[in-house]
């Protein structure tokens, strides 16, 4: 199991774990269709430590660094 940030540019993977990450930003994840076991995708990480770019059932979101570290995943092979 990885975090998001260790996911590599264009590479996919799906959520397994979101215990670690604050309830205000679960709750706004959620709302955007992003759960667990639900798939994600890295596009690109963002220069001097900006947000990171994810895709998630169709849609781009900005994700904080820091937050980004708390989502776990699992890689796809």
């Amino acid at each position: 199991m990885a975090t998001l940030l260790e996911l590599l540019e264009g590479k996919a993977g799906s959520i397994s774990d979101l215990s670690q990450v604050d309830e205000t930003l679960k709750h706004r994840l959620l709302h955007v269709g992003v759960f667990e076991g639900c798939p994600i995708k890295l596009k690109c990480l963002m220069p001097f430590g900006g947000p990171c770019m994810v895709e998630c059932q169709g849609q781009l979101i900005g994700i904080r660094r820091d937050d980004a570290k708390k989502i776990k995943v699992e890689c796809e092979s």
